[in-house]
């Protein structure tokens, strides 16, 4: 559609637009280390809102939810949305009280030390950090594969170029200016986002080509109650719920929040409107199964829509593109600063703080490197997802049940949480082979560890955890 040269001319230009504001505003905005991280209890319900909606709409709602329909159906759309809905809801509980125990905390990793000790933490972190690679590693694939469907550019470039603008404004800025510019890439993401549904009702002629074409060669992905579609749907609600609990992203946004009022408004809010959009993006995995169209699943999205669009929307199909993987990279490296300047300062805690965000850039420099060769290959977004949303379910329950049962031991956390990750791998299907035992993968991950957990209760206990030392070990960074 494009050449090479064009596209890249187009790239580096709308890329420049989306850094240059955050540069500016971080420049003006020059916080201490503890509001670069957190920004801590500044943001309204609105801006809440919208930087929870910023972040959720990644460029994966162009890939995932398609290919999650073409497997399997209406059931694995209801799924898939349902999935990103719920762990919103779940976090203001989550999150209000975590406040309460860590009023000047800042990732979810100082509470599991805190709680649980080592051998917990280490289990965290490494899924948080791994989960947090993934994430970006994929948005990059993403938006690198979206740009290979318009013009010959090779991956690896394409994934640099997206990678470079993001962390030129988010290690400058920190947690504030990404929050800033979340607001500024949605006044592109939602436009387009209404274009682009528009266009796809026009591409497939409405529904009833699609429809008509379902109920011919594929009439169980129309059925809610198809016992393939409600195991995908199960399988990818599981997995998106519980990893959402882990996204560091989030947590920051949770010790932003001005108070408990707005983390409920937000919340609620940005979990109800991502659910109709990812919906909406699942029904183009129907539109191109029904269609009889050629091609892979993993783009139907664009199968369906590129057969016939002007220059002009195919054009602003790079602004859009790069809106919605920078709206959620810029949250992913904004995370993973956070952690590594919270673990520095563990660690070595003699060092400065300048010095500590110093070496946190140049580690989050240093990890783009490997972000950027497996974003360079090429692999499945949905299955990269898939393969970091089991870690997280096996920590799911008991990381959180900590959080309110004084009982609970740092040995039946961990132990609990290693039966779930390796049951979970067993059954987990390898690159290329079939997703028969996915939903038992999740399912072992998921409620091994809640069985172990509760059977391990059973056992006396010498002491409960004073839930009130946790505001004594977790302070503020200041300067």
């Amino acid at each position: 559609m494009f050449s090479t040269s064009t596209a890249l001319i187009w790239l580096l230009v709308f890329a420049a637009l989306f850094a240059v504001p955050g540069l500016l505003y971080a420049h003006r905005k020059q916080d201490r280390l503890d509001d670069y991280l957190v920004a801590r209890n500044s943001q309204s319900s609105a801006a809440t809102l919208l930087t929870l909606l910023a972040t959720t709409l990644g460029t994966w709602i162009l890939f995932g939810p398609a290919q999650a329909a073409t497997w399997g159906g209406i059931g694995a759309i209801t799924g898939y949305a349902l999935g990103a809905l719920a762990p919103r809801l779940i976090m203001i509980p989550l999150g209000c009280r975590i406040r309460v125990l860590m009023p000047e905390g800042h990732t979810l990793t100082e509470f599991v030390l805190a709680r649980y000790g080592r051998v917990m933490y280490g289990f965290v972190l490494v899924i948080m950090v791994f989960y947090l690679f993934i994430s970006l590693s994929a948005g990059l694939t993403a938006i690198a594969r979206m740009v290979a469907l318009l013009a010959p550019v090779p991956l690896w470039l394409t994934a640099s170029i997206v990678m470079g603008a993001t962390l030129l404004y988010t290690l400058y800025g920190g947690l504030r200016v990404t929050i800033f510019t979340d607001r500024l890439q949605l006044l592109v993401i939602l436009p387009f986002l209404a274009l682009l549904i528009g266009f796809g009702w026009q591409a497939s002629n409405g529904l009833t080509p699609a429809l008509q074409g379902l109920r011919t060669t594929a009439p169980q992905l129309l059925n809610p109650l198809d016992i393939n579609g409600l195991k995908s749907g199960l399988t990818f609600f599981i997995a998106v719920v519980l990893t959402g609990l882990f996204y560091q992203g989030t947590w920051q946004r949770v010790f932003a929040a001005r108070d408990n009022r707005v983390i409920r408004n937000g919340f609620i809010l940005s979990g109800l409107l991502s659910f109709p959009i990812i919906f909406i993006m699942g029904l183009f995995g129907l539109a191109f199964v029904g269609l009889d169209l050629p091609g892979d699943g993993s783009v139907a999205l664009f199968s369906v829509l590129l057969a016939d669009v002007p220059l002009w929307f195919a054009i602003g199909l790079l602004p859009f593109g790069l809106a919605l993987i920078m709206s959620s990279a810029d949250s992913t490296i904004s995370g993973l600063t956070s952690i590594m300047v919270v673990d520095l300062h563990r660690l070595l805690p003699q060092m400065n703080n300048q010095t500590l965000l110093s070496w946190s850039r140049w580690l989050i420099l240093l990890l783009s490197l490997p972000v950027l060769l497996v974003a360079a290959q090429g692999y499945s977004v949905l299955y990269l997802f898939l393969l970091a949303d089991l870690l997280c379910c096996a920590a799911a329950f008991p990381v959180f049940f900590g959080l309110f049962n004084a009982r609970y031991q740092s040995t039946n956390a961990a132990l609990s949480t290693f039966c779930g990750l390796v049951a979970g791998l067993v059954v987990f299907p390898l690159p290329g082979a079939p997703v028969t035992n996915l939903l038992e993968s999740f399912l072992l991950a998921s409620l091994l560890p809640v069985a172990v957990s509760l059977l391990l209760l059973r056992l006396p206990v010498n002491s409960l955890f004073d839930f009130t030392s946790l505001a004594q070990r977790v302070r503020k960074l200041e300067g």
